[in-house]
This record gives structure tokens, sequence and C-alpha cells, in this order.
């Protein structure tokens, strides 16, 4: 069994990402940092169909319509409210707008020639099925190009809150060595892997908590607590946080990200 199954609730993810598609990009800039530095790396040959898995608001929809212009461009979200913005705001020329789920992938087998996924596969439930329909749907020869989030993402987080209680606050995400072996199951090769840490830095730690609740990236694992926290809680968490402040009079909150670049057999 995937240790992930069962931990991240896609329902809520769709919920919590349809809330925010208005307030998403207006604090999402290091999202579209992690996502140009994925587009940095794809082939500068244009694919005939091409797929953004997790387009969210379509930011890089718009970008991918620039790098590829004569491309078939396929943008798919589980969150009919990142759909919707994008459509009204973000219209791109020969876009098909697709709500769906990536672990069951509304495409035919062998239809797309190449694949964009920023910051969207660690809400998988189960990745192994995620890469198994990547290679379903990818053509042979094709290639997929991933960035995702790692389990060091915002263990300041973690840490501060693990001195409060045992509950769940933080999203847990999949260590490297577990995704090289669900992709090496879905018959993909794993071409390339890269990790990078991105940092932030914030005066006071409710710039960080409202940022992650504007972007709908807010704890959204199963078993989490539930009801009101505490006043006395907050404060033993945020006086828990405050180990972390720098030498500059800044609170960090770590990212760890994987480049994957992915391969179907020709």
């Amino acid at each position: 069994m995937n240790p992930n199954e069962g931990v991240i609730s896609k329902r809520r993810v769709a919920e919590s990402f349809s809330r925010c598609a208005a307030s998403y990009d207006s604090v999402a800039q290091l999202q579209r940092d992690i996502g140009h530095q994925l587009l940095s790396r794809l082939p500068v040959d244009s694919p005939q169909r091409l797929l953004d898995l997790g387009s969210g608001t379509g930011y890089f929809a718009d970008q991918l319509r620039k790098t590829y212009p004569h491309a078939s461009l396929y943008c798919l979200d589980i969150a009919q409210g990142m759909l919707a913005y994008a459509r009204t705001n973000r219209p791109v020329d020969n876009c098909h707008w697709l709500c769906g789920d990536a672990e069951q992938l509304p495409l035919a087998d062998n239809s797309i020639d190449r694949l964009f996924s920023s910051l969207a596969v660690q809400w998988c439930e189960r990745p192994e099925r995620l890469f198994t329909e990547i290679q379903r749907s990818l053509a042979p020869g094709g290639e997929a190009f991933i960035a995702t989030l790692g389990p060091d993402t915002l263990y300041e987080l973690r840490d501060a809150w693990a001195t409060v209680d045992n509950d769940t606050h933080v999203n847990r995400f999949l260590p490297l060595e577990q995704l090289t072996v669900d992709i090496s199951a879905s018959g993909l090769q794993l071409c390339a892997a890269q990790t990078d840490y991105q940092i932030l830095c914030y005066p006071q730690l409710r710039e960080l908590t409202c940022e992650l609740k504007y972007l709908g990236a807010h704890n959204m694992n199963q078993g989490q607590p539930t009801g009101l926290t505490g006043r006395q809680r907050i404060l033993a968490f945020k006086a828990a946080y405050e180990q972390f402040r720098d030498a500059q009079g800044q609170l960090p909150a770590t990212y760890q990200v994987y480049y994957l670049h992915l391969r179907k057999e020709p």
C-alpha cells in the first residue's frame, strides 16, 4: 500500500482551490517561479499535443501557448472554480479546458506527446495511479516534465506544531524514493530528478499562514484537527516557530521541490 493513500483528501483539494481561484495569483510568486523553472527545462521542439496537468488559474497555459504556438493544448484541473477563472481571465487560443482527476485522466491512450505539471501531483491520493495514467496517456516516446513538493516542505511549520500536539497540521508529501518506485512500477523511465530548496521569509507568522490560505494550500490531510484551536495552543505554536527566526529578523518557510523528467519508451 502506498504511504500516501488516504492521507490527502482530493475532495477537499478541489473545494479549497476552487474557493481561492480569485486570490491565488496575488500570492503565487513562488508557484510562478517554480513553474518558470520547469518551463525552462522543456525541449524547444514543439509537440503536436500538449497537456498542462493541474492548470489552475491558467497562468502557465498562456506561457505554454507562447512557447508552443502550434501545439494543441489541453489544460486539466480537478477544481471547477480554477477552470472557470481561467476560461474567463486567460482565454488561450486552441486550448481545451478539462475538469478531471489526474488519477483517472479523461484522455485516450497514447494521445499526449508532452506533459507539463507544476505543483499539482503532490495533491494526488495514489501517485502510483497517477504515473500509470501518465504512462497510458503519453504517446510512445512522449515526455513528462513535473515539479512537485517533497516532505521537507514547510518543516518549520510542522516542527513548531509538533511541540504543541500530535495532530496533523501540515500537508505531508512523499519522498523522492517513493516517487521513484511508483514511476518505475508504471513503466515510465525516470530520465532526470533534481531537488531544490526555496526559502521564503516573513516578518510575521500570520503573513505565512494567510498566504497559505489565499493559495488554497493550507492543511488538506485527512485526520487533521477539527474544531477551534485554543488560544493557548496558538500562542505555544507561535512561540515554537520563533526558534527559526533568522539573524535578519525574518521567519523562514522552506519548500523542497523535485523537478522530474519522465519518458515513455518508444
